[in-house]
């Protein structure tokens, strides 16, 4: 029987052996969390500008989404979809009211949405085109998640390594490139997946009339505008989807991450010609619109909706930006600090580039939990709630790791 010893370095070290080492978890063991504060095992607290990847945005144990998962949890935990249940058509039904969408199908995850899109596009297209009419076409510097389609459709090599060979039908153009992508696109192409806002690619927002110029070349060429939105939606970037930022209509959206404010749960949106593209029996997911999973999200879904939330997103989102530009101006450690709302990025200068990871060490030792987005960026996805006190003590701990690991 294995043992309940349950100190962090028991823990650790059993991770590391039992574990699949796809990941390299810091040596902590986080325990507990409360609005945008944790404490680890051993009593550290941090505050976390990390939320799970922009997952926890509503905070660690919100009142509403507490209230929600306890309220379903006590009813029903899991229904096969051969069934209806409440939750997941009432979080459908607040979707298709509130957005561009016509229909929605629920999954566990940014990855299955993204997976649920791509068959989709390519079901429309059988449908409705040629043959031949099946190429979908990403960008580079994207991540559309870790299953095989998805992670193909992820224009960054470093992901494909050892997984060949990779399924056919996709092509890589340069982001931000309205040229490019005018040359590259043609009748052959079905969809055109984006994410408004690239996230692991390093915070890098799409120029003002590039989403535009997408959506008037997929008219042209008959082709679905599918927007990532796994994490620059749900209010992330000041409003509801990153795409708002122009005034552009896509035709499929997929969703995760804040949308279950920590509950497991995926949404792809689809709307007109393409809502029916995928019948009776052509997709479909064990677990999508788990009960208890879409009343949380119903949750989420309305907070992430709410005046006080995207309020709260310029509000805190311009403070961290002025800290950093703050730093910078004392240390120069940061030759580009971009983003949106509270999806912020900050490019080290040439000087320490590959270093972002060292730099969340020293955050992570100065109680302050962030992410990297590649090896030059460190990356701050707060929570969209986070309050006035706690943004102030989150800037002046980043401001102390940035003077430490300059060694000001």
């Amino acid at each position: 029987m294995a043992s309940e010893n349950s100190d962090t370095k028991h823990l650790v070290d059993t991770g590391q052996q039992v574990y699949v080492p796809n990941y390299a978890p810091k040596h902590i063991v986080l325990d507990r969390g409360e609005g945008a504060r944790m404490w680890d095992l051993d009593g550290n607290e941090y505050i976390d500008l990390s939320t799970g990847i922009a997952v926890n945005s509503f905070g660690h144990q919100h009142p509403d989404l507490v209230a929600a998962f306890t309220e379903q949890g006590r009813k029903l935990w899991h229904a096969s979809n051969i069934y209806y249940v409440e939750p997941a058509v009432r979080l459908a039904e607040e979707i298709v009211e509130s957005t561009f969408a016509d229909r929605v199908f629920f999954c566990n995850s940014g990855s299955e949405a993204n997976e649920a899109a791509i068959k989709l596009v390519r079901k429309h297209a059988s449908m409705h085109g040629p043959d031949d009419k099946r190429e979908i076409i990403s960008f580079e510097g994207s991540f559309h998640g870790r299953t095989l389609a998805a992670v193909t459709a992820t224009a960054q090599p470093k992901y494909h390594e050892g997984f060949g060979p990779m399924p056919g039908g996709f092509s890589y153009c340069d982001f931000n490139d309205p040229d490019a992508i005018s040359r590259m696109i043609s009748d052959k192409t079905c969809a055109v997946l984006v994410e408004a806002v690239q996230g692991e690619g390093g915070i890098t927002p799409a120029q003002q009339g590039f989403l535009k110029h997408l959506r008037t070349l997929c008219d042209k060429h008959n082709a679905l505008l599918v927007f990532d939105e796994i994490q620059c939606g749900m209010g992330r970037t000041g409003k509801m989807f990153g795409y708002e930022w122009e005034d552009v209509t896509p035709d499929v959206v997929t969703m995760a991450k804040a949308l279950g404010g920590g509950m497991p749960i995926g949404a792809l949106l689809v709307a007109g010609k393409a809502a029916d593209a995928l019948p009776f029996g052509s997709h479909g997911s064990t677990f999508g619109g788990n009960p208890v999973a879409a009343a949380v999200a119903r949750a989420a879904f309305r907070l992430a909706r709410s005046p006080e939330t995207m309020a709260n997103v310029e509000k805190q989102g311009d403070r961290f930006r002025a800290a950093l530009h703050e730093v910078n101006e004392e240390l120069g450690l940061f030759k580009d600090i971009r983003g949106r709302g509270m999806m912020i990025g900050a490019e080290l200068v040439d000087a320490h580039a590959g270093k972002a990871g060292e730099l969340l060490d020293v955050c992570t030792a100065h109680g302050l939990l962030t992410l990297v987005a590649g090896p030059d960026v460190l990356r701050l996805l707060p929570p969209l709630t986070i309050t006035d006190e706690e943004t102030s003590e989150a800037v002046s701990k980043l401001g102390a790791a940035c003077r430490a690991w300059a060694g000001a």
